[in-house]
Parts: structure tokens; C-alpha cells; sequence
């Protein structure tokens, strides 16, 4: 269905391409991943990563290896996530016919002809990659009881992998395309798309999931870093993504559907403007909690931890949706601010500009809560980032450019970015 679908969507834009298709590059959420044979095709359908099956296989895993050795030899936040605990689960469930693996951004390269790798960017959130060495770890392949064999290759972001191949590549527009992995993590694309220069500023890539924190040289994998959990994952260029998940609009998706279903349909762009007429919260959500990071009866969880801390519950029924938003816009802000002053202290930085890109900036109302909080100068960048993102890693390699994982290529795709931005602007207007 997913594949069938991208096919459909490249046909379309070689009808309209009538110069032709250089490149094409996918990325995507990280931690999922696919199981394939020797041929390379898809073995089973994959898991969502917010099965409840890591559960038990996150406390198994912490039997054989601590989470503090994990910690020390990835310097990745410790979350159940992360794909290191779902292909755990396979091993507990008993796998299926054939080993091999490849994250979803690089198994639909592979479908299209390109080598079976796996991108530095998502492979460090596999949670199974060497901080320093940029290599799978033996130590945590050898605890979890999984194959190195099986893992793929890793190659840096802005890599050519291949050529397309198949059935696409008979259309004209497609017949020489070039495939190329970008940074496959849809996150490292985010930041990648924000054409932002110095070292005063940090980032929220607020969607789903809220991801708070700054770009760095090096990473941070002190005990303080580790004590809070912060993650430092692979970007364009050889930098890292120093930062923090937060619960992010999964909340406010989750409280809609709850509604939908009982009987009242909220847009979001309705929901934020009701949210901003209502009184401001008394008592604010731990939105990190990890009940609310579990799919179904939001309103309900929320009210269960408002009990929890003896705050007053709040009327669940649909047409008191906005009460619930604003609680949430708040707490999210609250929490904004209170991650950015550690990324700050961590990192060294004095940060001054906040550039939040991705779906939820355009929510103005928790933009101006987040300004407010914060204290920073808030910019909004695109909320199709990682796509401004992934362009600009693409073009950066059509240019020429040649060593992936310095400094300059980093500025060669910022000065990308920027240009995609500006372009994107015009056209709107």
C-alpha cells in the first residue's frame, strides 16, 4: 500500500516534469524499520514504534545490558522507542524467516534500486551506533542477541546510493535519477532546512513529537547530559542534534479523535482559536509522563495525572475541548522553556533566537506562549522543513560537493536551505 502510493505520487511528478527528475532522496520518522529477505523485499508489515511490545522488551534488554552502559556508548536518550527495543521484541517473539533490516526511509530507496544502507542520521536513533567511533556498537549487537551481519551499511548523509530502477525508471522524466539518502531522519532534515547562521540560536521541530535543543560540533554525553536524558543523534555534516523529546500535538490529535468519536469534530486551526479564549490553566501537565505517550483515551489519561497531582479534573465532554487545548498549549510552553535553559547550560550556549519549524509552527498561539516562556526572539521557519531539508542536502551533492561530514558541506546545504525558503516565500505571495 505505502509503496504502491509513492509510486503513484512519482508518476505524477514525472507527467509534470517535463525537463526531467535528477534525484530523488526519502526521509522519514526514525526507529521503524522493515524485515527483508536477500532480494530485498518486505517480509512482514512493520511495527508502529508505539506498540506496547517494547515495553517488556525494554525491561529484558536492561537485564543483559544497563541502561547506563547504553547510555555511555550511544549518548542517545533512553526511550523504548528507539529501534534497538523493537528488533529486541522480534527476538523475544521469535523472529521471522531472514535477519536482514533496513529503516523505512532506506527500505523505499532500496525498492527503487538503491543500495541497502543505512543513513548516519537515522541509524544513530536506532540507539545502536558508537557515539565517537560512527560505527554499530559490537557490545550492544552482542547483548541484544542480534546479527552485525544483518545490519547495513553506514553511510553518511548526502550519499549516492544508486540509480533508480524498475518500472518508474522507464518514464522519460525518471530515466537517469540518481538516488540519493539525505539525512533519512526526518528531524536532522528539519534542522538541516532551517537556513540559520552563528551560534546563538536552538530549534524546536514541533509535530508530533516536540524536539527541543540546538545544533552541536560535538557531542554532550557528560553525567549531567545523561542524568536528563538529552540525545545526541547524527545531522548533516557531521554535526549532532543535541536535544530532548517532548511530547509534542500527539496531545492534541489524541483528545480530537476522543471527541470525534464522541460525537463533536475539532479542526485544529478551531481548537487553537477557541484555546486562546479561555482562562489560563490552573496547574500545569507533566506532558512527558509516559501514559500520555500511550494512543487512546487522552482526556482521560490527562485527567487521571490532574488527580494524581490533586488538581481539579476537568469536564471531558467535547464542547469543553478548548479548556483542554489551552491546558496543553501551556504546559508545552512551560515545558519548552524549561528544556531550552538546559540545552543552554549543556551546550555552552547563549542562546538567543528559537527557530521552530514543522507542522505545529503554525500554531501562533503556542508560539507566542513559547516566546513568552522562553524569553528568546522566536522565528517560525517552513512547516515543511524537512522537505526544504532534504531538497537542500540534494542539491548540495548535485553541485559537487565532495566530503559529506565537514563543516562546509553544513554551510553549502544552509545556503541551500535558505534559497529553497526564499523561494518557497515568493511563490506564496
Amino acid at each position: 500500500m505505502i509503496e504502491g502510493g509513492l509510486d503513484y505520487g512519482l508518476r505524477q511528478c514525472a507527467a509534470i516534469a517535463k525537463e526531467g527528475i535528477r534525484s530523488i532522496a526519502v526521509d522519514g520518522w526514525a526507529v521503524d524499520y522493515v524485515r527483508v529477505d536477500t532480494d530485498g523485499r518486505a517480509l512482514t508489515d512493520p511495527f508502529c514504534y508505539r506498540d506496547e511490545r517494547t515495553i517488556k522488551a525494554e525491561r529484558s534488554l536492561h537485564r543483559k545490558i544497563s541502561p547506563e552502559r547504553l547510555r555511555e556508548l550511544t549518548g542517545v536518550q533512553l526511550i523504548r522507542i528507539n529501534t534497538l527495543y523493537q528488533l529486541f521484541a522480534d527476538e523475544l517473539q521469535g523472529l521471522p524467516e531472514g535477519r536482514q533490516w533496513l529503516n523505512l526511509p532506506e527500505y523505499i530507496l532500496s525498492r527503487w534500486g538503491g543500495a541497502r544502507v543505512a543513513e548516519h542520521t537515522n541509524a544513530t536513533h536506532t540507539q545502536m551506533v558508537e557515539l565517537y567511533q560512527r560505527q554499530w556498537c559490537r557490545e550492544i549487537f552482542s547483548a541484544a542477541q542480534l546479527d552485525l551481519a544483518a545490519a547495513p551499511k553506514l553511510v553518511p548523509p548526502g550519499t549516492k546510493i544508486g540509480r533508480l530502477s524498475g518500472p518508474l525508471a522507464e518514464l522519460p522524466a525518471l530515466s537517469d535519477t540518481i538516488l540519493i539518502a539525505p539525512a533519512c531522519h526526518d528531524t536532522a532534515s528539519a534542522i538541516a532546512g532551517i537556513p540559520a547562521t552563528g551560534n546563538d540560536w536552538a530549534y524546536i521541530s514541533s509535530g508530533t513529537w516536540s524536539l527541543v535543543g540546538t545544533l552541536l560540533e560535538q557531542p554532550r554525553n557528560g553525567e549531567a547530559a545523561a542524568e536528563e536524558n538529552f540525545t545526541n543523534l547524527g545531522a548533516v555534516g557531521g554535526q549532532v542534534c543535541f536535544h530532548k523529546n517532548v511530547n509534542g500535538m500527539w496531545l492534541v490529535r489524541q483528545c480530537i479523535e476522543k471527541w470525534a468519536a464522541d460525537g463533536r469534530v475539532w479542526t485544529v486551526p478551531e481548537l487553537v482559536a477557541a484555546a486562546e479564549k479561555v482562562p489560563k490553566p490552573h496547574g500545569l501537565l507533566d506532558v512527558d509522563d509516559p501514559d500520555l505517550l500511550l494512543a487512546g483515551r487522552m482526556p482521560q489519561r490527562i485527567n487521571a495525572q490532574r488527580a494524581r497531582k490533586n488538581f481539579e479534573v476537568l469536564d471531558e465532554r467535547p464542547e469543553h475541548a478548548p479548556i483542554f487545548a489551552s491546558l496543553i498549549f501551556h504546559s508545552l510552553a512551560s515545558r519548552y522553556a524549561k528544556v531550552l535553559e538546559r540545552v543552554a547550560f549543556h551546550s555552552g550556549k547563549k542562546v538567543k533566537r528559537l527557530f521552530v519549524v514543522g507542522g505545529g509552527s503554525q500554531n501562533d498561539y503556542l508560539n507566542r506562549l513559547t516566546k513568552e516562556a522562553t524569553g528568546l526572539d522566536l522565528f517560525r521557519g517552513s512547516a515543511e522543513s524537512s522537505t526544504v531539508g532534504n531538497f537542500a542536502v540534494q542539491l548540495a551533492v548535485l553541485e559537487g560537493s565532495r566530503d559529506a561530514v565537514t563543516g562546509a558541506y553544513a554551510e553549502q546545504v544552509s545556503r541551500w536551505a535558505g534559497l529553497i525558503v526564499e523561494a518557497m516565500e515568493r511563490a506564496a505571495n
